[in-house]
């Protein structure tokens, strides 16, 4: 934990908190990217403005960050191409066998008081805490 800033943490994760509470309010939805992005590629909705405007703002405030504090974006990890496309596919297949994602199950979730969401991120969690586990002690990594 050498990185870890519990003050940018703590703004973080209210500011995602509201977010989720004022989506929920104003528009009656659960802020799941999953469900979001997974419903704008395979579903024919009403919805598809609200689903387009909500991944492209997360996209339009990804490219304005990188823009405004490139230095936020700084990793000393790499990894090849497909590394990072197999991770990728990992995560849509995680999503669809949880039926979520770590922000739909892990923040609204919760939040509302689902048992579903509650064995879900206990199960993320778990499998975090397994991996860092792994990765660091038994595999000698970073």
């Amino acid at each position: 934990m050498n990185d870890f800033t519990p003050i940018s943490a703590l703004l973080g994760g209210a500011l995602i908190g509201l977010s989720a509470s004022v989506l929920l309010f104003t528009h009656g939805k659960v802020a799941g990217i999953s469900g979001i992005y997974g419903s704008l590629l395979h579903r024919a909705t009403s919805d598809r403005s609200f689903q387009l405007m909500f991944v492209g703002g997360l996209v339009l405030a990804g490219a304005l960050l990188r823009l405004l504090a490139p230095a936020a974006f700084a990793t000393t990890w790499s990894a090849t191409l497909p590394i990072t496309l197999v991770a990728g596919v990992l995560v849509g297949l995680g999503t669809r066998l949880g039926s979520g994602c770590t922000s739909g199950h892990g923040v609204c979730g919760l939040a509302r008081l689902s048992a579903r969401s509650l064995a879900a991120t206990g199960a993320f969690m778990t499998s975090g805490i397994v991996t860092v586990f792994v990765v660091r002690h038994l595999l000698g990594g970073q």
